[in-house]
């Protein structure tokens, strides 16, 4: 049966030829189990994936009874109002509201209330100028008197009123000495017409310092309105509110109106709280002016946007870049920087943030780009919770989803 040239095995040995012979019709057996394996077998094992599925259940499960006894907490012993939303690598974790919206009436918050982002507006008004750039209907560094031929000042570029590095003076002392009639709006027309007409001393020359002031993100409402030939309000919406789906959401206008409202019923109402209890904050003629306010929106929907940015569904990935990077030098009494409608926490890589307060509300936004963490917390009370335990929430190393570690309790 076989040869020495086959080197398989000696014909002589009758054992050696019964092991060949077994070894080959186990090979065939085996290659048959195989054809049939593969034949039957689906082409996406569902096994694995359900595992891992299961776990991130579990461990987001775990972070979402965390993240609610901490909020659970602040509403029962500091008395804290608001919805609150928690994202982790594109997955929502955790959303609630607490408290009322109006009191008077014991409405209870939703996750869909619109709240008065207050400051955090100033994101999207960096987003729309940027969005223009991209267009090449901007350019960071002309001058403002390009977009505004008006604008009393000079060296003063759109990138310094991004960067607040202009030195112009706040727009709200200007209108509280020369806006006479208080009962009027102050649009942001007329805001433009106030520096014209008084040209208040800057604080600073032209990018010699850095001053926060709602002036700049006011003017640069100013400059979008101008170039886009649409109200600020309009362009926002139909840029960034509809494109991402933020249907709840709105930019609060007195446009054409001749008097200002008593209340603004739009949204929840913003209220303060003292000895006597709370108080619901009346309309003002300041709400007139947008861009460095003025947004209302849900927790949910700032989600939207939140991933839009992930998703460059706004900006092109270098174009948001340039919305995160510094812009200012690093110096010992400030240690935060300040980037294009974006706080840059300093000593936390790829950390972004913006807070706001105005008239009865409290708005937090903090995103780690770096582990892809973001929370969101929206408050109609002026005393809301501290920034440290969000910070704290940020900092909370837990789990990788999709991995077999689970939340750790002992953090």
């Amino acid at each position: 049966m076989f040869t020495d040239s086959d080197n398989f095995a000696d014909a002589k040995n009758p054992q050696m030829n019964f092991k060949i012979f077994s070894y080959f019709i186990l090979i065939l057996l085996i290659s048959f189990a195989c054809q049939d394996q593969v034949k039957d077998t689906p082409k996406i094992p569902e096994i694995p994936d359900t595992i891992f599925i299961d776990l991130d259940q579990k461990a987001m499960g775990q972070k979402a009874e965390w993240l609610h006894g901490i909020f659970d907490k602040l509403n029962k012993k500091q008395g804290f109002a608001g919805a609150v939303l928690y994202a982790e690598k594109g997955k929502l974790i955790y959303k609630e509201a607490f408290g009322y919206g109006d009191i008077r009436k014991k409405i209870n918050l939703t996750t869909t209330s619109a709240f008065q982002l207050a400051s955090v507006s100033k994101m999207f008004t960096a987003t729309a100028i940027l969005m223009l750039v991209e267009e090449g209907l901007v350019d960071l560094d002309s001058d403002v008197r390009k977009y505004l031929p008006e604008f009393p000042y000079e060296g003063i570029s759109i990138r310094l009123l991004l960067n607040h590095r202009s030195g112009l003076s706040r727009y709200m002392t200007l209108a509280h000495e020369q806006w006479k009639n208080k009962e009027i709006p102050l649009t942001n027309d007329d805001m433009l017409k106030l520096y014209v007409q008084y040209k208040p001393k800057p604080y600073f020359l032209p990018n010699r310092g850095f001053h926060y002031c709602n002036a700049n993100y006011a003017m640069l409402a100013n400059v979008i309105e101008r170039i886009s030939h649409k109200k600020f309000d309009q362009f926002i919406k139909e840029k960034i509110f509809n494109p991402i789906g933020m249907s709840s959401s709105f930019v609060y206008n007195m446009n054409g109106e001749s008097k200002v409202s008593d209340y603004i019923s739009l949204g929840v109402p913003g209220y303060r709280y003292n000895g006597r209890g709370a108080r619901m904050l009346r309309n003002e003629y300041l709400n007139g002016v947008m861009g460095d306010k003025g947004v209302y929106t849900t927790v949910e929907d700032m989600f939207k946007f939140d991933q839009a940015l992930y998703q460059n569904k706004l900006l092109g990935d270098s174009t948001l870049q340039l919305a995160f990077m510094p812009g200012s030098p690093k110096t010992k009494k400030r240690k935060d920087n300040y980037g294009f409608g974006w706080r840059i926490k300093d000593g936390r890589e790829n950390t972004v943030y913006h807070f706001g307060w105005w008239k009865g509300f409290r708005s937090y936004y903090i995103r780690d780009m770096h582990q892809q963490k973001s929370i969101i917390v929206l408050s109609n009370r002026e005393n809301g919770p501290g920034s440290k335990e969000l910070w704290d929430i940020i900092d909370k190393e837990d789990f990788e989803f999709g991995e077999f570690s689970l939340l750790n309790d002992s953090n």
